[in-house]
This record gives structure tokens, sequence and C-alpha cells, in this order.
């Protein structure tokens, strides 16, 4: 069941999403929610595409069963994609459908609303005729509007609700399919699933400036912090974020920022600083279409290259990037691990795809989180303590200001030695640059291999990285149901590169593509560079939309 929601901004899509997926996942469905709206406050064309499978689903759909035309131009602008049996949820109060469209299903939203206790509950009534035609009841949503609203303003919306419900005829409805999740599921975005994932490891200072689409981290810590006594503090840009964090980080806080690519741009100059000091930061990248303002509320995977080369000089980081929210709870989780283990910025590749994707799933398993701050201990400290003592792995013994009375933590963004002092020869700088180059070593060996799904060693290789996984996992779903082997190697840990996995199977594949959403092949760039082999096909999306199955299903058939 595919629903499409649309309207202008300021019309309660977002309420209609919230409600319905909520409350089929509280009936037991699978549901996907997957947003693409303007850069505005008020107006434009903005909507959500909602997917309800018998299984949570990775990916939305192409076509559309039920289409929520909150207004005429999203008729006119998807009616194409409604497929001949769906269904036309229409404002009737506002305007009328085409005589020849037989599809269509009035529903005086705003009159109704009125009737209920005020205009502005329409979407409410809109969730009801939806339920309708879905033939679910409303007893979840009704549920879900008494946790949202004080008593008079939930029982207004129910009486909505039910409107909408009533409304619409009955002998018009879809066959769903069965509800098979068993047990309470989360329903949430990629971001609520970064900021839990951040509170959960431990995170205790955020500062930031907001930036779409990374600002949905932000809030959704800051409106936590109260309850778990965290601070989160809205900078007044993104040098002073940077800078804040690396404080923090320095006098003991595990810490995190989060941007976009413009705001990581006036980062860069602290990422060199947490790098010659060694400062354990993560840093979050919520990709979008660039350059400059570029198209701030779309998708787009083209800072890849920025983060692996972002910053003068030349010292170790990690990479690692958001897939699925089955996968980057745990994931943002070890960057945390990574940042404070090897005292290093871990930078960690989102975009506005996986941010403002919300999906059912099962609870997180809080017993897999690592948490170990990595610092030196009574136990196993060296006297006299030198913060930046050379070691054979690169790691040199962290302690925090005043944890060792008698002892001085030094640091300082020039070279310096062991002790943290500011040198000029030559010997140290080299002795303490490798030093810290070493590090990648043993970093290399944390990186876990892409993500294999298909078939073991099929001879149509996919590869993608971060958010492209449910689109090219439902493509080589498809694939194979019509008789073909497809392997899909998706890369989750981007740097340093795990390339065992790629090396064998990559060379065996008859055919092979590389699936991006950027304009110059930006992974398979890095993979040539890192394993002299090249996919025979570049898959390439740069329109700030994310990748759809029957897309990727399209180029390759054009191969084989």
């Amino acid at each position: 069941m595919n629903i499409l929601i649309g309207g202008a901004a300021g019309q309660g899509m977002d309420t209609i999403a919230y409600l319905l997926g909520k409350a089929l996942v509280r009936e037991g469905y699978g549901v996907l929610t997957a947003k693409d709206y303007m850069s505005r406050v008020r107006g434009g064309h903005n909507f959500t595409k909602l997917r309800v499978e018998s299984k949570t689903p990775f990916a939305p759909a192409e076509e559309i069963d039920i289409l929520i035309a909150l207004n005429e131009e999203t008729y006119e602008i998807h009616r194409e994609s409604v497929v001949t049996a769906g269904r036309i949820i229409f404002d009737s109060d506002m305007f009328a459908l085409p005589e020849v469209e037989k599809r269509g299903v009035p529903v005086p939203l705003q009159t109704l609303a009125k009737e209920a206790g005020g205009k502005i509950m329409s979407n409410t009534v809109a969730v009801g005729a939806a339920l309708s035609l879905m033939n679910t009841s409303t007893l979840q949503a009704d549920e879900l509007l008494r946790e949202m609203f004080d008593e008079k303003t939930a029982a207004q919306n129910s009486a909505a609700l039910a409107a909408g419900l009533k409304n619409v005829e009955r002998d018009s409805c879809f066959s769903m399919p069965p509800a098979t999740n068993t047990g309470k599921h989360l329903f949430l975005a990629g971001n609520e699933a970064l900021g839990l994932s951040a509170l959960a490891s431990g995170c205790n200072f955020l500062s930031a400036y907001p930036m779409t689409p990374a600002t949905g981290i932000m809030a959704y810590m800051a409106g936590k912090q109260d309850q778990l006594d965290i601070v989160v503090e809205q900078a007044e840009d993104e040098i002073s974020a940077i800078n804040m964090v690396l404080g923090a980080s320095y006098a003991g806080a595990r810490v995190m920022t989060c941007t976009s690519g413009g705001g990581f741009s006036l980062m860069v100059e602290g990422l060199s600083l947490a790098g010659m000091t060694e400062t354990p930061v993560v840093i979050i990248i919520g990709m979008r279409p660039g350059p400059a303002t570029g198209l701030p509320t779309r998708t787009e995977q083209g800072d890849l290259d920025f983060a692996l080369h972002a910053g003068h000089g030349e010292f170790p980081r990690a990479i690692l990037c958001a897939t699925v929210l089955e996968d980057a709870f745990y994931r943002l989780n070890k960057a945390f691990d990574l940042a404070e283990k090897y005292q290093i910025p871990v930078l960690f590749l989102s975009d506005q795809n996986f941010g403002d994707t919300a999906r059912s799933i099962e609870p997180y398993d809080f017993t897999n989180l690592r948490y170990n701050r990595h610092l030196v201990n009574v136990e196993n400290l060296e006297r006299p303590y030198l913060r930046y003592r050379y070691s054979r792995d690169g790691i040199s013994p962290r302690a925090l200001p005043g944890q060792f009375p008698g002892e001085t933590v030094l640091s300082d963004s020039d070279e310096h030695d062991e002790n943290g002092n500011i040198i000029e020869n030559a010997v140290t700088r080299k002795n303490m640059m490798d030093k810290r180059l070493q590090k990648m070593v043993p970093l290399a060996d944390e990186m876990d291999e892409p993500i294999i799904y298909g078939h073991d060693s099929g001879n149509i290789l996919l590869l993608g990285w971060g958010s492209t996984y449910g689109a090219l996992r439902e493509a080589v779903d498809i694939l194979q149901d019509e008789g073909l082997k497809v392997t899909l190697l998706q890369f989750t840990d981007i740097w340093p590169l795990p390339v065992a996995a790629v090396n064998k199977l990559l060379p065996q594949a008859k055919v092979s593509f590389c699936v991006e959403n950027n304009a110059t092949g930006q992974f398979a760039g890095l993979l040539r560079r890192e394993t002299g082999l090249s996919t025979d096909h570049k898959v390439l999306k740069y329109d700030g939309r994310p990748f759809l199955a029957k897309e990727i299903i399209r180029e390759v058939k054009k191969h084989v």
C-alpha cells in the first residue's frame, strides 16, 4: 500500500504522515515515510510518501495507491503516478477533479473540521478518510491523539477523525496486506535515531548551528537536555560550534557537533586543531546538494571527497556513514568509541534522505553499545605524565586536566614534544607526525567490511554506500526474483576503506555498478585509488532526489 500526501507547507502534511504512520505501526504493519519538501515556511509543493507492508519496507515506491491531495496542485503533479485502481482523496471545499477522473474521493475537509472544532483539524479529517479507505479502525489514531493533546483538543481531533472515517464509503476500501509485526516497534526518523544513539553513547555536550538537514539531531537532543542533564548549545556559527566542542572534549565531556557541507566548511580549521591536539570529536555531516546553499532541503552524497581531504596538514581521521536505521544507531556509537580510543576526529556522513525518512523497526538492544572512555588511570599512569608520549600504536595516554594531582596536562595547536611544549626542531616534528599517523594502522583493523546482500557471489555486482541501501536492496530483490544473480556490497565504514570483500567479489563479477547520489562518482574514485579496481558502470543521480529501486533496475538492464 503506497500513499502520497501532498500540499503546501503549513497544511499539516507532517501530522497526517505521523498519525497514519504511527497508528499503522501500532496495528502491526511495517511502515516507511519519506519527505520531499521545499525550502519554504509556507506555500510551495511538498509531499510525503508513506509505504505500508506486512514487514517494514526499506525504500519508498514509485506508484501511488492513495493520493491525499490537500490542494489542486498536488493532483496535477501526481495524478499520473496513481494506479488505475487507486483513490484520490481531495478537499471538495477547495477544488473539484475533472469529470473524467473516476478515482476521486471527495471529502469536505474544512467543513468537517469546522464542525469538529476548527479548520486547523482538516488534516485529522484526512487521516480518518485514509483509514476508512484502508478498512482500518481509528482506535490507535485516537489513542495517539490523546497522547499528543490536552483532553479538549484530543476530543475535537477525535471528532474530526471520526468525521473523515464516516465520509468515505467502505465499499471503496482497499484490501490491506496482513499485519505481521509482533511486539512493540519504534517509529522514528533517521535524525531521531542519530540523536538517540548519541545520548545512549554518553554524549553530554553538543554545540551546533542549525543547518538543514542536520538540525533535527540538535532539536531531538535539545528536547532531552533537562531530563538527561546534558548541554545543547546553539552556537552563533559553525566556527564557534567546533571550538566549543573541542574545549568541552579537552575538559572531559563526550562531545558531538552536527552540520551540513556549508557549515562543515567553516569547521575545517577546527578539524585540523582536533588533529594536532589529538582531541576526540564526532562530527555528523548531513549532506545536501551544493555548492553554496545549493538545494537546502534536498539530498545528495556530494561531500565524501570533502570529508576525506578537509583540513590543512595531514592527520588521522575515520569516516563512517548512515545506511539504514537498524545499523546507524550502532554505527554512530562506534564513532564515539573510535574518537576516544584513537583521539581523533570521526566524521559521520548522513544526508537528507536518511535523516528525514522514518521507518518502523524493532527496539534497539542497548547491551550491544560500546562505552569506554579510554582514559589513563592510576594503574597504568607512567610518571611523569606526558600527554603526547610516543607509543608503538601511536595512541598516547589521555588524562583530563586535574585528574591526577601534581601532573600537568599540556596541549597546543603548534607542533609540540611529548609533554605538549611547542617545538621547532625537525626530528621532533617528524617523530610526532609519525606517531599520529601510526594510528591509521590499528584503526584500519576496526573498519567493518561492507554489508553483503543478495547472492554470495553473483555475476552482477552493485556497490553503494550510505542511504542508497534501501533502494539498492529492493532492486536486488526484484532482479533476483527475475532470475538474475545479484550481489550488493553496501559500505558503512568508509575510511580507512575496508577492501577485502571488494577485492574478492569485484574481479569475479561479469558486470559491476557503483551507485551514488553525486555527479562525479566520488566513492568509485576512492575505490579505484585504494584498490586499483574500477566498476564497469557508474549509476549517478544528482537532482536532489534519492534513488528509487526501479531507477537502479532500469540502469542495470541497459547493460545486462
